[in-house]
């Protein structure tokens, strides 16, 4: 290995000798030698060199350029998720803004801040106080519906029971007032203990599923027309005067963050048409509908008319032509019998619309009225 070590050494000391002589004769030699050399020398030994150092440059950029593009793409992904909770948040704060635009008077505004305890499920605590005028047994409701009732005030903050607490009650009816019961917890293990349910309805009263159940007003703290929830299916009991139904929460406590809490004065103004903006949109969509309608058999109409008017002008044409006496052309226009498009119009159920229809019946022309040419 020294002997080896050694005569490297000694190759590459020679090698360096040869350079440098190289170098002292190229630079000695006349220019018209000297440059076909050079040139040569730039493509045997330079070009591959050049080439590799080039390549090396390129690899350098390319990771540099990967670290600023994976940079870039996690900031990109970054902000993407904080705008969707962004958009989540503004669309809540929309929501809550409209049901301060249709409650007008009468609410206290508050964030409900929630806890990670065991009992914090049942329950939230409200930024408003009883220096923000909120009492005891005020309702606490969201842009979806109930949320609960407040069951502790202090100066600056206060709590509220939500519809999850085993002792929540809220008289309850169906949204036409055909059945009433008292809607709880729906005291379950699993997925179930997130329901709630209206018990307490007359056995001869039936519910049909979907149905939306609203708080009736009765008992003086709960205002008639706050949505409750619908209708999930029917569930047997030991009770048999009575039918207990499954109900779907309109409210989830855990995402609401901004409620709307009614004072006693609100609460006993009521609530009407608060929530009835399904109902409102329905009845504006209907009136379009109906409007269109008379549109297009308006439509229809005139087009029927034009049709028989230039049809009547062809066959009067046409009869000059060959040499029929207007006296005759004016006759036949008289005796002429045309039955005019017959509009039929369908009734109109309170629930559905129906779009009239138009029925256009053939023109007949009575063929003993129009004297025939010889």
């Amino acid at each position: 290995m020294a002997r080896l070590g050694r005569s490297n050494n000694r190759l590459d000391s020679t090698v360096l000798v040869a350079c440098a002589v190289l170098s002292l004769i190229a630079l000695v030699l006349p220019t018209q030698v000297r440059e076909p050399i050079a040139s040569g020398l730039r493509r045997g030994i330079l070009a591959p060199m050049l080439r590799l150092q080039q390549r090396a440059e390129e690899s350098r950029r390319a990771l540099t350029s990967h670290d600023a593009v994976v940079s870039q793409r996690d900031s990109v992904a970054w902000r993407a998720m904080g705008v969707e909770s962004l958009q989540t948040e503004n669309t809540r704060l929309r929501a809550i803004l409209g049901l301060g635009a249709r409650l007008k008077w009468g609410f206290i505004p508050a964030e409900a801040l929630h806890g990670r305890g065991v009992r914090d499920e049942f329950g939230v605590t409200l930024s408003a106080g009883s220096l923000a005028s909120v009492q005891k047994l005020s309702p606490v409701v969201a842009p979806e519906g109930l949320v609960g009732v407040v069951d502790n005030v202090d100066p600056s903050i206060s709590h509220a029971m939500v519809w999850t607490h085993p002792d929540f009650r809220v008289s309850a009816m169906s949204e036409d007032a055909s059945a009433f019961g008292i809607v709880q917890a729906h005291l379950a293990t699993g997925p179930g203990r997130y329901l709630m349910e209206m018990r307490g309805v007359p056995f001869r009263t039936s519910i049909k599923m979907g149905t939306m159940i609203v708080s009736s007003g009765l008992g003086g703290v709960y205002p008639r027309g706050i949505p409750i929830g619908r209708v999930l299916s029917e569930t047997k009991t030991p009770e048999t005067w009575a039918r207990t139904y499954l109900i779907r929460p309109a409210v989830f406590p855990a995402d609401v963050y901004a409620v709307m809490i009614l004072r006693p004065d609100r609460a006993s103004a009521g609530v009407d048409n608060v929530w009835a903006v399904g109902t409102i949109a329905d009845s504006s969509v209907r009136k379009i509908v109906v409007a269109g309608d008379s549109l297009a058999r308006s439509a229809a109409l005139a087009e029927a008319t034009a049709r028989q008017a230039a049809q009547d002008s062809v066959t009067r044409d046409s009869l000059r032509k060959a040499g029929v006496p207007e006296q005759s052309i004016l006759s036949a226009d008289t005796t002429t019998h045309v039955r005019r498009p017959v509009v039929r119009r369908d009734s109109t159920r309170p629930d559905t619309v129906h779009r009239d229809s138009v029925r256009r019946t053939p023109i007949r022309r009575d063929s003993a009225a129009i004297p025939r040419i010889p």
